[in-house]
């Protein structure tokens, strides 16, 4: 599950409060170990992803750095690659 939660920081655009909200809510899955929260759990479950989104948008929005912004696509294809050699020698 948290396979598919990125580095969201320095990039240019910045990243979006979905793709923020979807971290959050990864970690909240893979914490909870659900994908889907019972009905009794669903309130405790949608706050902390809302309260985690939250928190997580205010420290992308503090950091700070020299380096200059990365390129989605750049990164993207670097993840595609690492990725079809890791499974190429299964």
């Amino acid at each position: 599950m948290c396979r598919n939660i990125h580095t969201l920081h320095n990039f240019e655009p910045a990243a979006s409060s979905d793709e923020v909200h979807a971290a959050a809510l990864q970690y909240v899955r893979k914490i909870s170990g659900t994908t889907k929260p019972s009905k009794a759990n669903a309130e405790a479950f949608d706050r902390a992803v809302a309260e985690i989104a939250h928190l997580t948008q205010h420290l992308l929005d503090d950091l700070v750095t020299t380096a200059p912004p990365k390129n989605r696509e750049e990164e993207a294809a670097k993840l595609k690659e690492r990725s079809a050699r890791r499974f190429a020698a299964a």
